[in-house]
């Protein structure tokens, strides 16, 4: 039975008023130390257990770390390491190693590789933990119900990466995504759609704001520029021409006339390279904008970007 003093002042026992208890770990009852009465209601002491090292933590704690899907992979293999002592048992763990291999199944090998492919991804495109776990989790339910097949790890992760990206409201494009990935984008949007409709997922649009904070940042514009840019991109949603066109070329743009409203001296390629678009697109989309949304102030200002 494990049992401990504790001395506390604010309690008292309502008998003969002794400040000391014997708590009872096993059975959480307090006991006066002196009379032996029992507490009914056992108030807040604190930690049960008073951790020493990390082997008291592991032992004592009742619940271990959050369970993570990027954690499943580790979870599931189990790598011989190498001998460093003697030429038998160097040999034995060559040996065990091979075995080691041979019957590890493509389930784990596939799932190891996935893993790696999202944390190059990730790293890359600068992405956040909870869009690894998500993407990690759309792989797993992918291959649960079999939609891998005839379809490469890389592709899979792929596409997972992007619609977590979607859910996430994480702004990247699906060509920042072939980029990374180094997939065709028309095998990765074929992979996409497939997920999409076999996993009943519903994507919601990412708000094109999104992509101009982004933009902006990478392009180290101030916050006046932002400003100007967002309430571009407000009007043309208000004005419906925004329906059917990228979000990154829309933003581009209007990031483009706020710099030209404000005399930042940013050019259609700075901005068209950060954004993954071409100069054609953020053209196209200004155009429209200028001709819709009525910018008189900026388009009196657009024979001086010749200058620039």
């Amino acid at each position: 039975m494990v049992q401990k003093l504790i001395k506390n002042p604010e309690l008292k026992c309502p008998i003969c008023g002794s400040t000391e208890f014997i708590y009872n770990e096993k059975t959480a009852e307090l006991v006066c130390a002196k009379c032996g009465y029992v507490i009914e209601e056992v108030p807040y002491l604190g930690k049960e257990y008073r951790t020493i090292n990390s082997e008291d933590a592991e032992k004592l704690s009742r619940t271990g770390s959050a369970m993570r899907y990027t954690n499943i992979p580790s979870m599931i293999s189990t790598e011989i390491g190498k001998a460093e002592s003697k030429d038998e048992d160097i040999a034995l763990s060559r040996k065990l190693k091979k075995w080691q291999q041979r019957s590890t199944s493509s389930y784990e090998r596939n799932l190891k590789l996935a893993q790696q492919e999202l944390k190059r991804i990730s790293s890359f495109l600068q992405l956040p933990k909870q869009v690894e776990e998500t993407a990690l989790k759309l792989y797993l339910d992918a291959v649960e119900k079999g939609l891998i097949r005839g379809r490469s790890v890389e592709t899979v992760i792929a596409a997972c990466t992007y619609i977590a990206c979607r859910i996430h409201d994480v702004a990247r494009t699906i060509d920042e995504i072939v980029k990374a990935s180094n997939i065709h984008k028309k095998e990765l949007g074929r992979t996409y759609k497939h997920l999409l409709q076999a996993l009943k997922i519903k994507i919601q649009p990412i708000d094109v704001t999104e992509y101009v904070h982004r933009f902006s940042s990478l392009l180290n514009l101030p916050p006046e520029v932002v400003s100007t840019a967002i309430e571009i991109v407000n009007k043309a949603k208000e004005s419906d021409i925004t329906a059917g066109r990228g979000p990154a070329g829309v933003a581009a743009a209007a990031i483009y006339l706020a710099c030209v409203k404000h005399g930042i001296q940013k050019t259609q390629k700075d901005i068209a390279e950060v954004a993954g678009i071409t100069e054609v697109t953020i053209r196209n989309r200004y155009k429209e904008m200028l001709e819709k949304l009525n910018l008189k102030d900026i388009e009196a200002k657009m024979n001086n970007v010749e200058e620039w």
